[in-house]
């Protein structure tokens, strides 16, 4: 049991940090490409419009971030299903390169078409690399589902409707919102810290997320402990 719950921290540690990686990369997307790398809706909402308005042009970058997105969440959930021996490393040693990818595509192609490409298949293979913290599903790349569950776990504390999993003790919706609660903050820490450097880091903003996830790669460690299920 004591393993089950050091790894549980583990893989909550782990997901507040991915969780702010994605937070940063949604910031450099909006402020480098006038896009974002992870929040779909926005995407969805702002290449409608521009579809509706008749600016097939302006709908376009919007369209390119979706579609590598979903390619990128794909690939990431087959390479996760598939159990390699060292899926995680190899899922988070592939999203660094493509980072760095971009930081060479902003230095030397300047096609802005190919770097939103780039960066958002990068940050839709995030999600899937951790879909559990114990028993909680959770989301890495977008956090509108994670405020709901946030929302469900805080109602189902008050009318003392607790959940269990038998793998995982001690276990609470209190202890559910809180890790959606970090996950959020965590997203939303990523934001901020990218509306504060993205702007003056020049080619150089992308190295912090690459080195850390690089790290990740590293350690294996999550290669050690069971894969994660993908949730729906």
């Amino acid at each position: 049991m004591r393993g089950l719950l050091a790894e549980t921290s583990t893989k909550w540690a782990a997901a507040v940090v991915l969780a702010l990686i994605a937070g940063y990369l949604d910031g450099y997307g909006l402020l480098r490409l006038g896009v974002f790398a992870s929040f779909m809706s926005g995407n969805t909402t702002t290449a409608g419009v521009s579809t509706g308005e008749g600016n097939l042009h302006a709908a376009l970058p919007s369209a390119v971030a979706i579609a590598f997105f979903f390619t990128g969440s794909f690939f990431g959930s087959l390479l996760m299903q598939l159990r390699l021996h060292r899926s995680h490393r190899l899922i988070f040693g592939i999203i660094a390169s493509m980072l760095g990818m971009v930081a060479l595509e902003r230095h030397v192609t300047l096609n802005v078409f190919v770097e939103i490409a780039t960066l958002s298949m990068a940050t839709g293979m995030i999600n899937p690399a951790l879909a559990k913290v114990g028993g909680e599903s959770v989301s890495l790349t977008f956090v509108t589902g994670t405020l709901k569950r946030i929302a469900e776990h805080l109602a189902s504390a008050v009318m003392h409707k607790f959940s269990r999993d038998s793998r995982v003790a001690p276990d609470s919706p209190l202890r559910r919102a809180a890790v959606d609660a970090s996950i959020w903050s965590g997203f939303f820490v990523g934001a901020t810290i990218a509306g504060l450097v993205v702007s003056h880091a020049g080619t150089w903003a992308l190295f912090p997320p690459g080195v850390i996830l690089i790290c990740f790669a590293a350690s294996g460690r999550f290669d050690r402990a069971d894969s994660p299920s993908i949730h729906p």
